[in-house]
């Protein structure tokens, strides 16, 4: 497999979990966002879209979104943008995966790497795509965003929409890879399955 980037997103405002930064809330005494990064240290680089507030580790990147506030699509082109292109393929992340690990990343490249995809995603029991959870081609998402214009406000999908997607279903007997953690119940659920 080729190396790879990571670029992970951790703006927003945490509303629903009463405004706090919330890829700094602990899971079982470990930061959400530490949690992410630990899955993709085998990174060649590792970007986090997020506020000054969050606490990364040394070699982490920080970039702040531009615009600010403009959604999940304009920190996806923040983070692309700092990688200046150097990497095949890049792990487009939440920054609140609490049980993401490197064994689903490994299983997300190595599907990106077996085809021809632009892309390889989880699908949820529902048949939902986890699309803050997978590998991508570097070119294919630039292409992808030079496409849709300014970012700022663009829905996901419409950023996506076009490209050739690949869907990963696993038979896990733990928590799924691609759980994140935007309510209170959330957190609480994460803190008992753990």
């Amino acid at each position: 497999m080729d190396s790879y980037a990571a670029v992970i997103l951790a703006g927003g405002g945490g509303r629903r979990l009463g405004g706090v930064d919330k890829p700094m809330l602990p899971v079982r005494g470990t930061a959400m966002i530490d949690r992410v990064l630990q899955a993709v240290s085998g990174a060649a680089t590792r970007t986090v879209v997020g506020p000054p507030s969050l606490h990364l580790p040394p070699g982490v990147r920080r970039v702040l979104e531009d615009p600010p506030g403009g959604g999940p699509v304009a920190a996806a082109a923040t983070g692309l943008a700092a990688l200046g292109g150097g990497e095949p393929a890049v792990a487009l992340l939440a920054a609140d995966l609490p049980f993401l690990d490197p064994a689903a990343i490994t299983t997300l490249r190595t599907a990106l790497a077996r085809s021809t995809l632009d892309g390889v995603v989880f699908v949820d029991g529902d048949g939902r795509r986890q699309t803050l959870c997978g590998v991508w081609r570097t070119a294919a998402l630039c292409a992808a965003l030079a496409r849709i214009g300014p970012p700022g406000g663009v829905a996901l999908r419409a950023l996506l929409a076009g490209l050739r997607i690949g869907e990963v279903s696993a038979a896990l007997a733990g928590p799924p890879p691609w759980y994140d953690c935007d309510e209170p119940d959330d957190l609480h659920r994460a803190e008992e399955w753990i």
